[in-house]
């Protein structure tokens, strides 16, 4: 997904201009991570990149998303772009212990 949304929309209030922003956004992800994994996959991954009005993306965290969402509401912004990408993601194997790493409360 790369969309830019519009904050300020006539005849919508901006509470609900960007409540239905995050919802297609929800809506998004959750569809992405409907889709069927590819073999050796774990999970889908997303990047996601933000800008307000016509500033340079920068890449955020996942978890994030929301909360610049508010801060260019909060900024009186005119427009946002958001761009999310879904990734193959790869779980790593936890590291097991040796038996000298091993305290007398973990056994």
């Amino acid at each position: 997904m790369k969309k830019i949304f519009k904050l300020n929309v006539e005849n919508k209030h901006p509470d609900r201009q960007l409540e239905s922003i995050k919802h297609e956004i929800r809506k998004y992800i959750k569809r992405e991570k409907n889709k069927p994994l590819p073999e050796g996959v774990d999970f889908w991954k997303f990047e996601c990149k933000f800008a307000k009005n016509s500033d340079e993306p920068k890449a955020i965290d996942f978890i994030d998303i929301t909360k610049n969402i508010d801060e260019a509401s909060n900024e009186k912004c005119e427009t946002l772009y958001m761009e999310i990408l879904s990734v193959e993601g790869k779980r790593e194997p936890k590291p097991e212990l040796s038996n000298s790493e091993i305290t007398e409360e973990d056994k």
